[in-house]
């Protein structure tokens, strides 16, 4: 049964719930979470006792608030515009607790609203604690909450915490060491949006239900790996955090890294949560180690300056809001790394993600190796090459096998041409957003596509001589690469003798067009 057809199923088995969000006046409330929650209540998929209860510093009434994040489901809902009458409907779930996070008064009189609400329901609620803070209070709230009690009932009990889960890999245990002192991990969930969206849980499906790619999903067959993450927006609003993170942290820790996992796991034994998330820990321990005088071999970073996106001039990376004139923080990270078991030896695996590039894009790239034998004459193979296996994740989600045919006529020549599955024009349903699938999960307690405390910390390990050797020797050529452009040059020397970037592919409707690589 897919997860949709299951999500519709076992709405009416949800217990009662209570959502609190902890930065509850804040922009991810505001455009992504209490959207989500709406989009889930017109599916019916919230149980029929629920409140979400905004807990934030600032001076605000349960009126306001509510006007504020009316406003936000209306630009940000997947069913456009509320209605008055179902705003109405949805509009008293939501109260607002003002308070300071970290006073011990806000925590009492959050654990007194809960109670009330439970009296009034006439039974127990699960308690969902939810962190859409700055990360400087995400090794706070915790222990606040279980100095009040409120995390004692595993049961019911659960925390959401957001990226970033650490500055690095003392940080990150620290903070999971914190987590760990309120809240058992079953309790923890470390959420990703990315793992969220139908083509990543796809991977999973496209692998192991199909007995045709499975069987052929390993060195001898594959030769290269690239998983790609493009943005087009520079960092908008988000200089000053930005500039103390970098694409590196921001990106590849978490996105980049679990989509290699997905990619790269072994087969699961059930499709139990832990059993998942030890096949993705698997992969993090078999990655090899990059010394740190081998760093320049296996990552490049760069920086973007003044350039064109989108036909429009756009300022270099210093010259946007809260970010130091002098800044070294990268903005593109590209690695190369290397799966050390039998499935994976010796397959390169290119990871690559960056701001202000030519083309919004998320995809997978799955290079299959050469036929050994060309069988055909040279004049027949004009435009030839391998076949390519991509699953595109943004800007549309969808699938696509490019292999070579017969051009007509009377000519054996051959051609590249592609096979295409479009979730929008396949399915009838809209895909839900990521955060109305990780929620949804949330609140029946199925931690399949969370991230665990052991994962987090083998991906920083990974990650920690390039963060280390980055931060001894700073950049003397940035910015190195223009907006609008596919990056540094240099990214194009990790990458073996035949092996090339690919041009994100295009998936507009039923069409699809493959680019020239980049």
């Amino acid at each position: 049964m897919d997860r949709e057809g299951q999500r519709m199923k076992t709405t009416d088995q949800l217990d009662p719930t209570i959502f609190v969000i902890f930065g509850g006046a804040g922009d991810l409330t505001w455009r992504k979470l209490v959207p989500a929650l709406f989009d889930l209540s017109q599916d019916r998929s919230l149980p029929e006792k629920f409140a979400i209860i905004a807990v934030d510093r600032i001076k605000l009434g349960d009126a306001a608030l509510r006007h504020r994040l009316h406003d936000g489901v209306n630009q940000f809902s997947r069913f456009g515009k509320a209605k008055a009458a179902v705003w109405n409907q949805f509009a008293p779930h939501v109260h607002y607790q003002p308070g300071d996070f970290k006073k011990p008064s806000t925590y009492a009189a959050l654990g007194g609203l809960c109670t009330k609400l439970e009296k009034q329901w006439g039974a127990k609620a699960h308690r969902i604690f939810y962190m859409a803070t700055p990360p400087s209070m995400f090794g706070e709230i915790p222990k606040y909450l279980g100095r009040a009690g409120l995390a004692r009932d595993r049961e019911f009990a659960r925390i959401v915490i957001e990226k970033p889960i650490g500055y690095d890999l003392e940080s990150a245990r620290a903070l999971n060491a914190v987590l760990a002192a309120s809240f058992e991990e079953s309790q923890i969930f470390r959420i990703d949006h990315y793992l969220g969206k139908e083509t990543v849980q796809n991977i999973l499906a496209f692998r192991f239900a199909n007995p045709l790619f499975e069987p052929i999903w390993n060195r001898r067959y594959i030769d290269y790996v690239t998983i790609t993450v493009a943005e087009t927006v520079g960092v908008e609003h988000r200089g000053g955090y930005y500039d103390h993170a970098g694409a590196l942290r921001d990106m590849v820790q978490n996105h980049l890294m679990q989509l290699l996992c997905l990619v790269a796991m072994e087969p699961m034994v059930s499709f139990e949560a832990d059993e998942i998330r030890n096949k993705k820990v698997d992969v993090l321990h078999a990655a090899r180690p990059i010394h740190r005088d081998a760093v320049p071999k296996c990552a490049v970073r760069g920086q973007y300056g003044a350039g064109n996106t989108s036909g429009k001039k756009a300022p270099g990376y210093r010259e946007e809001p809260g970010v130091a004139p002098d800044s070294a923080t990268e903005t593109f990270a590209a690695l190369k790394l290397f799966i050390d078991n039998w499935r994976w030896q010796d397959v390169p695996f290119y990871l690559r993600t960056g701001k202000r590039l030519p083309q919004q894009a998320s995809e997978v790239s799955i290079q299959f190796r050469a036929v050994p034998h060309q069988s055909f004459p040279p004049e027949a193979s004009l435009g030839w090459q391998p076949s390519r296996l991509v699953l595109s994740i943004q800007p549309v989600e969808g699938i696509v096998l490019g292999f070579q045919a017969k051009y007509p006529g009377a000519k054996m020549q051959l051609r590249p041409v592609d096979m295409r599955f479009n979730y929008r024009d396949s399915f009838a349903a809209p895909s839900p957003d990521a955060y109305e699938t990780l929620l949804w999960d949330v609140m029946k307690n199925d931690a399949t596509l969370f991230m665990r405390a052991d994962q987090v910390e083998a991906a920083w390990q990974w990650l920690m001589p390039v963060l280390g050797a980055w931060q001894i020797t700073a950049p003397s050529d940035f910015p190195n690469y223009a907006a609008g452009t596919w990056g540094p040059e240099e990214a194009q020397g990790l990458l073996a003798e035949g092996h090339s970037w690919p041009r994100p592919t295009e998936l507009t409707g039923a069409r699809a067009k493959k680019g020239k690589s980049s």
